[in-house]
């Protein structure tokens, strides 16, 4: 327990990673006339992000979760495999990434990286890591209640995006098939 512990704190340690790059990218992004969108639902979705974590750990140690070998190490390389992704979407997007959504005017949808194959493939990391993480150390019971949580923010967060995408940026936009929505998670 004391290493999935270290892992989910580890994780800790890379949301907050996440969220200094996503602040001075939102600094980047209204200096050149981002247009936010979507306030209502950020604070839920830190909430969230933040219970994933504690879940995880409350779990394990409040239910003495044992580590199951197949399922904990298969669990691991996608949870690894979720972080991949999510900083490859980071590094696609470059300064309009962005844990908000902010979008900037004019400027065109990213159809390179992993947009060129998904519509939203930083969610696509999100959605793995919530089912991965928890898992790793039999942690169903999270995995099960952020999964079903996230899935309702994540349908209010892209349907968002994609508005403020057709707003800003024109009707071609929000029905593109491929390309940043928003630039947030």
């Amino acid at each position: 327990m004391v290493w999935y512990t270290l892992l989910v704190l580890a994780v800790g340690v890379e949301r907050l990673a996440e969220l200094v790059v996503a602040r001075r990218h939102a600094r980047w992004s209204l200096a050149h006339g981002a247009v936010e969108s979507g306030r209502g639902h950020y604070p839920v979705m830190v909430v969230l992000h933040t219970a994933l974590l504690a879940g995880c750990l409350a779990e394990v140690w409040a239910l003495d979760r044992p580590f199951p070998p197949v399922l904990g190490w298969a669990m691991l390389a996608a949870a690894v495999a979720a972080q991949g992704l999510r900083w490859w979407c980071v590094l696609t997007l470059g300064p309009r990434w962005n844990t908000r959504v902010l979008v900037v005017p004019g400027m065109p949808l990213v159809s390179g990286g992993p947009y060129r194959w998904l519509r939203h493939p930083n969610y696509v990391a999100v959605v793995a890591e919530g089912v991965a993480l928890p898992l790793v150390h039999g942690a169903w019971l999270t995995a099960a209640c952020f999964t079903l949580a996230n899935a309702a923010l994540l349908t209010v967060r892209i349907r968002c995006e994609d508005v403020a995408l057709g707003a800003v940026s024109g009707a071609a936009a929000a029905s593109a098939p491929v390309g940043v929505r928003g630039g947030a998670r």
